[in-house]
């Protein structure tokens, strides 16, 4: 039993939930700041992130599993090695999103109204490298629901807030995903597979990346400009850029032996946001 949940947490990397969360939550911590946030609500905001990323990941792995059977960086993933089947990956799919809509129902009527909608940007994101040169693009635009959803579960009216957060994240996380496409240039060219990197080569894409991370800071200065959160929300938003600066210089076109070191910087982004928010509104 424990194996299997191994197997499956291992499948959907239930670790990199990190990424989405805590901007789920400032969301929430800033909609707070014109409205009562109960421990309940954060809970279910919490399971529907939980959810969401799960089922997501789910897609990506099964829609995906032929090609990472033939790419060398990802064949030993669990459905080409057969440790999850096909159907048992389609089942798990679908319970996940069962469990996301349902979630989604104890917080409003409008978040269980667009739930479909957010499931359906999350999962097309698996499949625009099929489509587009631009996938990177679209798994932002997944991720950059997550603060406007915290917002919306919170009931948070109408302001600048939870939109400059979430081009803000959408523009990080499409920037460390085409340093991570960059990995898989040959493979995706050869598999007539699409994105950024495959568009414009490796050399181009990084600045294409740094670009996109400097949108991010940008995004996150702005919003203390309309929130008046201070000084210890600028020092966080600094923290952010020093940490996005180092990710960068990690990574070169001649050298792309550290980017999954690059990649796993990003987790400690989240924290290191959620964390100073938190303190530049209850205590700044």
């Amino acid at each position: 039993m424990l194996g299997r949940i191994q197997a499956y947490a291992s499948f959907v990397r239930f670790s990199h939930s990190v990424f989405a969360l805590p901007f789920a939550l400032a969301g929430m911590l800033l909609a707070s700041r014109y409205t009562q946030v109960t421990l309940s609500r954060v809970g279910w905001v919490v399971a529907a992130m939980v959810a969401a990323r799960t089922a997501a990941m789910g897609f990506n792995r099964l829609v995906d599993a032929r090609h990472d059977a033939l790419n060398p960086r990802t064949e030993a993933r669990e459905i080409p090695r057969g440790v999850i089947s096909r159907f048992q990956a389609v089942m798990f799919v679908m319970c996940w999103s069962s469990v996301f809509v349902a979630v989604t129902s104890q917080i409003s009527v409008l978040c269980l109204a667009l739930s479909p909608v957010a499931l359906a940007i999350a999962f097309w994101y698996s499949l625009a490298k099929r489509y587009t040169n631009y996938s990177q693009l679209f798994l932002g635009l997944a991720m950059a629901v997550a603060p406007v959803g915290g917002w919306l579960a919170a009931g948070g009216g109408s302001g600048w807030e939870p939109w400059l957060l979430g081009v803000a994240i959408g523009m990080w996380v499409g920037g460390f995903d085409v340093l991570y496409a960059c990995q898989d240039v040959d493979f995706d060219r050869n598999q007539g597979l699409r994105s950024i990197p495959v568009r414009y080569g490796v050399l181009k894409s990084l600045w294409i990346s740094r670009g996109m991370h400097v949108v991010t800071i940008v995004m996150l200065t702005a919003l203390a400009a309309v929130t008046s959160l201070g000084p210890i929300y600028l020092f966080g938003v600094g923290l952010v850029a020093a940490l996005l600066v180092y990710e960068q210089s990690l990574v070169r076109a001649n050298d792309l032996s550290r980017i999954k070191q690059a990649f796993d910087l990003n987790g400690y982004v989240g924290i290191l946001y959620l964390a100073t928010t938190s303190v530049a509104i209850y205590v700044g």
